[in-house]
């Protein structure tokens, strides 16, 4: 998980030994502005306008955790392209199962190759959760990675000596060969 962006609340630690075991525990975060322009600031995000994390942390079994939660949030980025202001709505689930690392599957050798789990949201059983570690994680992973403005394209530059036709990008594909052997072929017969 991603280190938390400022000093975690006592309202954003659970301690899963303190949790009632019958019946889930709410949490609803909702940083203050300082908050976010910090974890926007981590993030490489221009800023974070809005943001909430509601949810539960609801035991499952004797010794398992489950978090089910909503993050919601409005990110504003720059387009790859324009370096103008993208702004993104975030509205999605987020779910995290903790069990005891003697109960996840153990590496028999550590050099060999291993199969991942298709389950990206089993974690290890830690000792306490801190929420805001869980949301920068989502909130990283849910961000768009390459945003782009309404219409953003990438111009096509052609670099060549005076007199010799520029490579295109039709030119660089390693078939494009073939249908000028196709165009010739037709043309002989």
């Amino acid at each position: 998980m991603l280190p938390s962006p400022t000093p975690p609340s006592s309202q954003s630690i659970f301690r899963l030994a303190d949790l009632s075991q019958q019946r889930p525990t709410s949490f609803d975060i909702s940083p203050d502005a300082n908050q976010r322009r910090q974890l926007a600031k981590e993030l490489g995000f221009r800023a974070l306008r809005k943001l909430r994390f509601t949810g539960k942390m609801i035991a499952s079994g004797k010794k398992n955790w489950a978090l089910k939660a909503k993050l919601g949030a409005t990110i504003e980025q720059e387009c790859v392209v324009t370096l103008q202001p993208v702004i993104t709505r975030l509205d999605c689930a987020v779910q995290r199962r903790f069990m005891p690392a003697a109960d996840l599957a153990p590496m028999e050798n550590p050099v060999d190759e291993i199969e991942m789990d298709g389950d990206e949201t089993l974690e290890p059983l830690p000792e306490e959760i801190n929420l805001l570690s869980v949301l920068t994680e989502a909130l990283s992973i849910e961000a768009p990675d390459y945003p782009r403005a309404q219409g953003a394209a990438l111009s096509e530059t052609n670099f060549s000596q005076p007199g010799v036709a520029p490579m295109t990008d039709a030119d660089a594909k390693p078939f494009s060969g073939l249908a000028k052997l196709q165009e010739k072929m037709q043309k002989d017969s």
